[in-house]
């Protein structure tokens, strides 16, 4: 098994005691976490997280609330809950990079971050998922697959057996990934894309909506369409349209 990651598994009947969650970030995918965290349940019914607030360092939020849960204070908010496990949420196209550095200035244990798996995606239990990785609802993740570390997969996505995603990748909405495709460290998918077999989408690429990728792509450049096309380097300009 590789380095830091762990084999799925769902809390078993016996872990009664909901867990704190702080979710970092308390845009839309923070709201969706939350909303998730909330209603989380383990096969007897039992709640797992008791979703504790959002920690946001952007002071116009400071002393608010999101959806009824509060807005924490920044970052350096999570040294005041030491028992609570945290998620990284911060997943914008635009700055999709900042979920990296935000978990290096946390500097916290593997061991503190959550993963959480909704319920209605199938997974076989096979599969590796990695800590502070989140799976949103009807996603199918077929045997062999391995999603690394602070992976944010988003809902109705479709992952064929053996699929890779590495570290930090973020997989959008309905996307195909086909089998024994791989998503490097910090890649971002865009919504409704597909993925064939065998392709590999390199480090901190990033994919529009939609676009069709039969050949491998190089990391740090942002690709669309279909057939796809390169647009420009990813550190460039706004998002692709």
């Amino acid at each position: 098994m590789p380095h830091g990651f762990t084999e799925m598994r769902r809390t078993g009947p016996g872990d009664r005691r909901p867990v704190d969650l702080l979710i970092v970030g308390a845009g839309g995918m923070g709201r969706a976490i939350a909303s998730l965290g909330a209603r989380d349940e383990d096969e007897a019914g039992h709640r797992k997280w008791r979703v504790r607030g959002f920690v946001d360092d952007d002071p116009a939020l400071r002393g608010s609330s999101v959806d009824g849960w509060p807005v924490l204070g920044g970052l350096e908010t999570v040294a005041r809950h030491p028992s609570a496990q945290v998620v990284v949420s911060v997943c914008h196209v635009d700055h999709h990079g900042a979920r990296r550095r935000i978990v290096e200035r946390l500097g916290l244990p593997a061991h503190r971050y959550a993963t959480l798996v909704h319920r209605s995606a199938v997974v076989d239990p096979g599969c590796v998922i990695g800590h502070g990785a989140v799976i949103m609802p009807m996603v199918c993740v077929l045997p062999g697959a391995v999603i690394g570390d602070h992976v944010i997969v988003r809902p109705q996505t479709m992952m064929a057996a053996d699929v890779s995603l590495r570290d930090y990748a973020t997989i959008g909405a309905q996307v195909f990934l086909g089998r024994r495709s791989v998503v490097e460290e910090g890649a971002y998918v865009g919504a409704g894309a597909k993925i064939r077999e065998y392709v590999r989408v390199g480090p901190r690429a990033v994919l529009g909506m939609g676009s069709l990728v039969l050949d491998s792509v190089p990391g740090h450049g942002i690709w669309a369409g279909n057939p796809l096309r390169f647009l420009r380097p990813a550190a460039a300009g706004p998002r692709p349209s």
